[in-house]
């Protein structure tokens, strides 16, 4: 049994069978797309068209705002409708470049891409930024930057989340048995960036599939290995992963590449190979439809911007209306009032469960059980920051390592009170780090 793993942590019940087995379908959408400016951290990208501007897949439509930004481009053919704020999955209106689709999907021609031993690292960072890759495990961090650390010569490892530890979602799942040779492809440029670096494919042994498939493609390389992990929740969170991969700890005020480690999520890393080998921006991406009040439950690779409505019904639509819709995973995604939002590079799931199990129970006083510090992956006290946050102690909260929270969610799901844990420490996070920034 694999060994690689962190302290605390769950081990929910994962629903990865309705969908795990489902290979990846195209999808294309037949409405109207919806870029939002701002899907990766970092300043907004600006748009470079305008109302009644005709465009083609592939075609730039918002230049990046800043170093740390990435650019838009046009997933479908069609004429720019409007330049206005829509709705996205988080409930924030954001200004969105609106593209009426021509359903005819022209492409643009994609430049000349010089075969990889041909370019230079300088050259593979650019092809990297220009494309438009941000981190797609959710956090949306440029990855150009990422990639840019000011010391590479001190990055010992690149570490590849193929854990997918959330709940429900087999995206990656199907990227690693269906495209190995990407993923692994992908990694080869990553550590030509890196003259120091091993590479490390982290697997949950759940998965015994990928392992044998991904080792199978990475046995002819020397600096590549795959390891197994054991399965449990958040073994894919930055952390959790790094420190069970290679032993090195990092805390809040750290960036993995301070312990000589870049991580990078699956589809991010084919997507980097796309870029690079084949010259093709970030255009798709993989969403997991998946949950018990779904018809069809699967794995699409849509076009960014596509709506979500559309999804569903792709997937079948709803065998039996939804009491709660997620874009996400149960663990880490927002639950959403309105499926009337676009694909950003970010989404990864569309779970819809026919009952809302957390608006069932009505939170109770605590009884000091401890199971919440017992499963905490931060080693922290949940608990106490809660009641910090709840009473508005910001002091205290920082004092007590409210900032070493990564927010999996793991106390609120093991409090047999069913106390609101983790929304109330979130909330203090976010005040907390805007006064830091300040």
């Amino acid at each position: 049994m694999a060994r690689l793993t962190f302290s605390g942590g769950i081990h929910p019940y994962d629903g990865k069978d309705m969908s795990k087995n489902k290979r990846i379908v195209d999808y294309d959408p037949k409405g109207e797309v919806v870029y939002p400016l701002s899907q990766h951290i970092g300043a907004p990208a600006k748009p470079v068209v305008n109302k009644g501007d005709s465009v083609l897949v592939g075609q730039l439509i918002a230049e990046a705002g800043g170093f740390v930004s990435a650019p838009i481009y046009s997933s479908v053919s069609g004429t720019v409708k409007a330049i206005e704020p829509r709705r996205v999955a988080t409930g924030d209106m954001v200004m969105s470049i609106v593209i009426d689709n021509d359903l005819l999907f022209n492409e643009v021609t994609y430049p000349y891409v010089p075969p990889l031993e041909r370019l230079s690292k300088e050259d593979i960072i650019a092809l990297i930024r220009n494309a438009g890759i941000v981190g797609m495990g959710g956090a949306g961090f440029p990855t150009a930057v990422k990639l840019s650390p000011k010391e590479p010569e001190k990055i010992d490892y690149v570490v590849i989340n193929c854990a997918e530890c959330e709940p429900y979602l087999t995206s990656d799942y199907r990227k690693m048995l269906e495209e190995p040779e990407k993923l692994v492809g992908g990694l080869k440029i990553i550590l030509s960036l890196f003259d120091n670096a091993r590479g490390i494919l982290a697997v949950e042994d759940n998965k015994p599939d990928c392992i044998l498939k991904l080792q199978k493609y990475a046995k002819k390389e020397s600096n590549i290995s795959v390891r197994a992990l054991k399965t449990k929740y958040p073994q894919g969170s930055e952390r959790q992963l790094i420190y069970a991969t290679t032993g090195r700890a990092i805390n809040s005020s750290m960036l993995p590449a301070d312990a000589g480690c870049v991580v990078n999520n699956v589809d991010t890393v084919i997507s980097i190979y796309n870029s690079v080998i084949k010259g093709v921006p970030l255009l798709y991406r993989i969403v997991t439809v998946t949950g018990d009040a779904i018809n069809n439950p699967g794995n699409f690779r849509v076009r960014i911007g596509t709506n979500y409505n559309e999804l569903i019904e792709a997937a079948g639509g709803f065998k039996t209306k939804p009491e709660k819709i997620i874009s996400g995973g149960p663990m880490m995604g927002f639950s959403l009032f309105d499926t009337n939002v676009p694909v950003t590079k970010a989404s990864s799931a569309l779970l819809c469960l026919t009952k809302d199990e957390v608006s069932m129970y009505e939170p109770t006083a605590c009884i000091n059980c401890g199971k919440c510090v017992e499963v905490c992956p931060g080693r922290v006290v949940p608990k106490k920051l809660a009641e910090y946050a709840e009473h508005g102690m910001e002091e205290e909260f920082v004092n007590n390592e409210g900032l070493e929270c990564c927010e999996c969610g793991c106390c609120s799901y093991i409090c047999p009170a069913k106390r609101p844990l983790t929304q109330n420490i979130k909330s203090m996070r976010k005040i907390a780090l805007s006064h830091k920034k300040k």
